[in-house]
Formats: C-alpha cells, structure tokens, sequence
C-alpha cells in the first residue's frame, strides 16, 4: 500500500510539473485553462459521479456512507464555527470573508475526486461525493452569504440543486440503492471519460501554478493561520471526528484526503462576483496548493502512524 501511495503520489506532482511546463512554453493559455476546467468540473466530474455509484447494494455499504456523511456534515459545521470565531474580529470586511471562506472550504471536486479516484479507484470515488455533496450545499449557501448577503435561500437552493455534480450525485443514488444497471455502450464511454480525469485535472492545476509569481510569498500572517486550519488542523480534527463515529478505511480515507485539499478556488470568484479585491484570495489559494503537495502527504503518513491505512 505505501509503494503503491508513493508512486501515484510521484505521478501526480510529475503531472503537475508537466501543467506547470506547458503553460511556461505558452502551449497552454488562460482561454484553454478556462474551457479545460469547465469541461473537468461541469461534464467528465459528474459523468465519474455516476460511474463511481456502479456498485452492488449492500446495507453495510450504505450504513457506512449514511455515517460517513454525518461525520462529513458534522466537520463542515465545527469549522466553520471556529473560523467565524478566530476571524470575526478582523476589520478588513474583504479579508474577513475570504479568510472565513478560504479556512474551510477544500478543493474537493476538482483536486479531491481524481486523487480519491487515483488511490482508491470506483470505491474512492463513491465514498468521496459525500464531501462534494457536503461542499455544494454549504458552499453555496454559507459560503455565498460571506460575500452576498443579498441572495436569498430560494436563489441559493436552485443554485445547488442545478449544479450538475450534485444532479449526478442524486442520480447515482438513485442508481446504486435500485442496482439499476448501467448499459454495456453507455459503461464503456463512462470508463473513457473516467480515464481522463485524473491525468487532466492534474494538469490543469499545474498550469495554475505556474502563474504564482515570486512576490506572492509576503503575505501576513492572518493567511499563514488560514492555511495552517485548512491544510493541517482542520484535515487532523477530522481524523478523530470519522474515527469517534466508527469509520474506517476507505471511505476515512477518501473523507480525510478531500479535507486535506487545498483552499476551492471559488474564493476568488464569490470575491470578483462581489465586486471585492481578489489578491487576497488568489494567494490563499496559490500559497495552500503549492503547500498541499507537503501536507496531504504529512495527512497521509499521519494516516498510517495510526495503522488507518486501507
């Protein structure tokens, strides 16, 4: 199991490396960076949803994906509480709100579903939708209040009920508590468009890298304690949290990893939406990638000091 970990994990930074490459050469532009993402998050995310809820019912199955969701849920809300209580006293209402959004809120989708899907395979996949479930219903409610407190709840509801990972998320459900089969053509496109996920996404994140200019690395201290709870606490807290509940294995695995993920970079967008400064959430989210690459792997080890590993 730790070869196996060390060498996805090589392949993963070596894919980086390679998104970083490319956008360096110029091969890659922001146009292309744009479309590639919308196309990894919007159609090959949920379509890897599905695929991932192609497995036979069991009781035991859903009893741990019903407690695993719990304990997710019950992450979320702790966090949150703690954030508001630690940065609720900075003055800056902007900084405010994307320390308070940017301590909480992995990159579970975009960063945690294909490491999720490169450790752990279909399985990974499955339990790991319970924290990109978990992240759209608190992300667009709580998180798009930080910025507008203008919405409304009937707004925000259409918001994640329409996201199509959520929408696949439910259909999946549907399809893994009725063992409804899955056509052989539609299988086959579901496994192609699976393979590209990982590689792709991996790449993508590169680029973005790339992009980090030196200058970034002075910032205060306020997004140092930001990234400390999101990067490391937070995903630690979250160890005894699933532990306390009686979740093990994969499914701890997976939950652990998508907590382990870097800063979402919706921070940036609900900031532009607001009319805001976005620098302060773009080195958040910079400055937590780049340090993720070390601390999901420090996760991990702590992961198997435990004896926790799958």
């Amino acid at each position: 199991m730790f070869l196996t970990n060390l060498l996805l994990q090589i392949i993963i930074i070596f894919l980086m490396l390679v998104g970083v490459f490319l956008k360096k050469i110029g091969f890659l532009r922001d146009t292309t960076n744009t479309d590639l993402t919308k196309i990894i998050l919007y159609f090959i995310s949920p379509c890897v949803i599905i695929k991932a809820f192609e497995q036979k019912f069991t009781a035991d199955r859903m009893i741990t994906f019903l407690i695993t969701s719990i304990g997710v849920f019950a992450i979320y809300i702790i966090s949150i509480i703690i954030s508001k209580l630690i940065f609720s006293k900075v003055k800056d209402k902007n900084l405010q709100r994307t320390l308070k959004y940017g301590s909480v809120y992995p990159n579970s989708g975009f960063m945690g579903i294909p490491l999720s899907q490169a450790f752990f395979g279909s399985q990974g996949v499955f339990f790991s939708v319970i924290s990109v479930l978990a992240f759209n219903i608190f992300s667009w409610s709580h998180g798009v209040s930080l910025f507008n407190e203008q919405k409304g709840w009937k707004e925000l509801s259409r918001d994640i009920l329409m996201n199509p990972n959520i929408i696949a998320i439910l259909l999946g459900i549907f399809v893994f508590v009725f063992s409804i089969p899955i056509p052989n053509v539609v299988n086959q496109l579901l496994d192609y468009i699976a393979a590209m996920f990982a590689p792709l996404s991996m790449i993508i994140i590169g680029c973005s890298l790339a992009d980090i200019q030196l200058k970034a690395l002075c910032f205060n201290r306020l997004l140092i304690l930001a990234i400390l709870l999101k990067n490391f606490i937070y995903p630690i807290f979250s160890i005894f949290i699933l532990i306390s509940l009686g979740v093990t294995g994969t499914s701890l695995l997976t939950t652990v990893i998508l907590t382990s993920c870097p800063v979402a970079g919706l921070v940036v967008l609900f900031t532009l939406e607001s009319k805001g400064d976005a620098e302060p959430g773009i080195l958040l989210v910079s400055l937590s990638t780049i340090l993720s690459l070390i601390t999901i792997q420090f996760i991990i080890f702590f992961l198997n000091f435990l004896h926790l590993n799958a």
